[in-house]
């Protein structure tokens, strides 16, 4: 569980997080990594130690929507990373069927990038579909919809996708992992114009244990508001149904999996491994 209740109070979860990976570069080449526990209102970053060996140069820069932070650095050689950290989460999620969405033309500045096709998320392939597969359900009861199918038509099979599979293929071939099935629900929210986003994060209980995907999508505080008040939140959804909701940790935000994989290469790489353990 999340959180343990003991009368008024709430107790929430510390989460032991250690990470590993090691790649080598044959030439110089510059190198992008997002892996570290990001320190936000909703999870609070307790302690953390970041190793990287072999890296000729270090430096860090504020991943995207001020999520987290990307390291940047020049390799050459082998490049070995360990990071280590403990991170309580202090998110609580709310049934997303309570939830409306909000008009495209009320959203707020940070939410309307991602009603937008991205490399991955060909959304305006599917408004056709989704509005025949899940007609008469709207906002949250929409996406919790979306989970439900993409769970029920999808089969979870590590080594199905690769780093080109986009949203589309993965609808075609009904399989994937949690990359793939956060694609497809992301692609398909905003499809029905609920603006959705793509979370590299850590989560106990994924098998098998690695860096983690899941989706987050921006609708109403309050039910009942659709048209009017415009306040909104984001909202966590795992359409693969093994992350603890209230216990991921986010790593990252971005439109797709590009803008937030653990490592970006703008050269050759030769990938060695990556370990991760979360408990």
């Amino acid at each position: 569980m999340g959180t343990t209740h003991t009368g008024s109070v709430t107790m929430f979860m510390t989460l032991q997080i250690a990470s590993r990976f090691a790649f080598t570069c044959d030439e110089p080449t510059s190198v992008l990594l997002q892996f570290e526990a990001a320190q936000l209102p909703e999870q609070e970053v307790l302690e953390a130690s970041t190793t990287v060996k072999g890296a000729e140069t270090f430096n860090r820069i504020a991943a995207q929507n001020g999520v987290g932070e990307l390291v940047s650095l020049e390799a050459i050689g082998r490049i070995e990373v360990s990071y280590e950290a403990r991170v309580k989460p202090i998110r609580k999620s709310a049934p997303l069927e309570g939830l409306t969405a909000i008009p495209a033309h009320k959203l707020p500045s940070e939410a309307v990038p991602y009603l937008l096709d991205s490399r991955y998320c060909r959304a305006e392939d599917f408004h056709a579909l989704v509005e025949s597969e899940f007609d008469g359900t709207q906002g949250g009861a929409r996406i919790a919809a979306i989970r439900d199918w993409i769970a029920e038509n999808f089969t979870y099979s590590p080594g199905a996708s690769g780093p080109s599979t986009d949203a589309t293929d993965s609808f075609i071939a009904r399989e994937g992992v949690c990359r793939d099935y956060a694609h497809v629900l992301v692609t398909l929210a905003r499809a029905s114009t609920i603006p959705a986003r793509y979370i590299a994060c850590y989560a106990p209980g994924v098998t098998p244990q690695d860096f983690h995907a899941v989706a987050e999508v921006f609708l109403a505080d309050r039910a009942g508001n659709e048209g009017g008040n415009t306040e909104g939140s984001w909202h966590l959804v795992d359409a693969t149904g093994m992350a603890q909701l209230d216990n991921v940790v986010k790593i990252g935000v971005g439109r797709d999996a590009a803008d937030v994989s653990f490592a970006t290469s703008f050269g050759p790489m030769q990938f060695e491994f990556s370990a991760v353990d979360v408990t």
